[in-house]
């Protein structure tokens, strides 16, 4: 069975990190959240793999500075 693709708006990921969407454009011209795809139409939008992976790695990064 084939995993069907999640895509957030920008209000969902604002939601999702508590923050507000002109953060979430932010974030995204310093390099801070993985560039989104623009779908048919002209749609922004992120894909929830992207995220899931990006957020794993702030984790991981974020545990590596705790140990030293």
């Amino acid at each position: 069975m084939k995993e069907e693709t999640v895509y957030l708006k920008d209000t969902a990921l604002a939601r999702r990190y508590g923050v507000s969407r002109p953060t979430i454009w932010r974030w995204l011209k310093k390099g801070a959240l993985p560039k989104p795809i623009k779908l048919p139409g002209g749609s922004t939008r992120w894909r929830m793999v992207d995220l899931y992976e990006w957020e794993q790695s702030q984790i991981q990064a974020n545990s590596e500075s705790l140990s030293r």
